[in-house]
């Protein structure tokens, strides 16, 4: 069974339960919060996630917003997070395929639940294919 970390601000928390919920049977959640519909920032737990992956002690992350972006923008500026705001099953695969992008990020008001569950379990189940995709990973270290 594959672990991931998932982590979401309050419009994201009604997608995070229905996943946790749908998936349960395959996939070992690491929920790191919010609980609530209350209102909460979405940096803080963006931060929470990646610092977690940064670290290398998990290697992937789920991050739920309302449109995605500023979970995105928060993830990517921590070392070795490559966050990947996917829509589709197809922008998932790819994601990991060419980038190895790391976390997830999904935008709650913008993706339907069943899209969602597509494009987390392609993301779980897809490998980084390397070699050309290495050589220009290399080079996301060198830009600042």
């Amino acid at each position: 069974m594959s672990k991931i970390l998932i982590a979401n601000d309050h419009a994201g928390f009604q997608m995070k339960q229905a996943l946790i919920k749908k998936l349960i049977n395959k996939i070992d959640f690491l929920d790191l919060g919010t609980s609530s519909l209350e209102s909460v920032d979405y940096p803080d737990y963006a931060e929470k996630l990646s610092k977690e992956i940064s670290s290398r002690k998990f290697d992937k992350g789920l991050l739920i917003c309302g449109s995605g972006i500023g979970m995105s923008i928060v993830a990517n500026r921590f070392k070795n997070i490559r966050a990947a705001l996917c829509m589709t099953a197809e922008m998932s695969r790819l994601a990991r395929e060419h980038n190895d992008a790391n976390i997830l990020v999904l935008g709650s008001r913008l993706i339907s639940e069943e899209e969602a569950i597509k494009c987390l379990l392609v993301f779980i189940k897809t490998k980084f294919e390397g070699g050309r995709h290495q050589t220009r990973l290399d080079k996301l270290n060198l830009v600042r």
